[in-house]
């Protein structure tokens, strides 16, 4: 449950300009305000005006209403197994284990490729960091023209902007634990992306 307290303009703005991964300087060029007076604002130190709402308001790319929303001071995500959002292609599922949370920059899923099922004709790549974990079968990782065999208890760890495909070469399911570190609005972009073209089956549903 979420609970609700009163808004905090300073700590609004700067979740926000974490969120976008922005240093004070980064703000400070694109709002015309100084770091110190960013800075100050931040901390509850220093009311900005109107003016100065507007001017980070229009560098963060947000309304200025979002500054004056309570914030979350307790956010919690629960999957049920039997609820997890699902997206399949041919011979492949990959199920969300959490997502919603404020700022989110980790995806978590459930992959399951069946015998021969492929991710995708080309090797791909998007922002952020790939962590993989082999539960059960055998999977082949591509990272930057390296093959990498993984079976139950292996995993691997690479930046994703490096291209990247996998394949399940063995007689059975592969089961794979999958975390996406990218910014919000890649994770999901990065999931379709893992998805299979034509000439697999279609992975059953648990």
């Amino acid at each position: 449950m979420s609970h609700r307290s009163a808004p905090d303009v300073g700590r609004q703005i700067h979740r926000r300009r974490r969120e976008r991964g922005l240093s004070l300087r980064d703000l400070a060029r694109d709002s015309g305000l100084s770091p110190n007076a960013i800075s100050r604002i931040e901390r509850g130190e220093s009311s900005p005006t109107v003016s100065s709402l507007h001017q980070l308001a229009t560098a963060l790319d947000v309304e200025v209403g979002e500054f004056f929303q309570p914030p979350l001071e307790d956010s919690t995500v629960v999957v049920r197994e039997h609820q997890r959002p699902r997206t399949s292609g041919e011979g492949i599922l990959i199920e969300s284990l959490g997502s919603g949370l404020p700022g989110q920059r980790m995806g978590p899923f459930f992959m399951t490729l069946l015998p021969g099922a492929c991710g995708g004709e080309e090797p791909i790549s998007h922002a952020g960091e790939e962590f993989v974990y082999c539960l059960e079968g055998e999977v082949d990782y591509l990272v930057q023209g390296e093959w990498h065999r993984l079976r139950p208890g292996d995993s691997l760890l690479f930046l994703a902007s490096q291209h990247h495909r996998c394949k399940n070469t063995g007689l059975v399911e592969a089961k794979l634990l999958l975390v996406i570190q990218a910014p919000c609005e890649e994770v999901s972009s990065a999931q379709q992306r893992h998805l299979l073209v034509p000439g697999a089956r279609r992975p059953h549903s648990p």
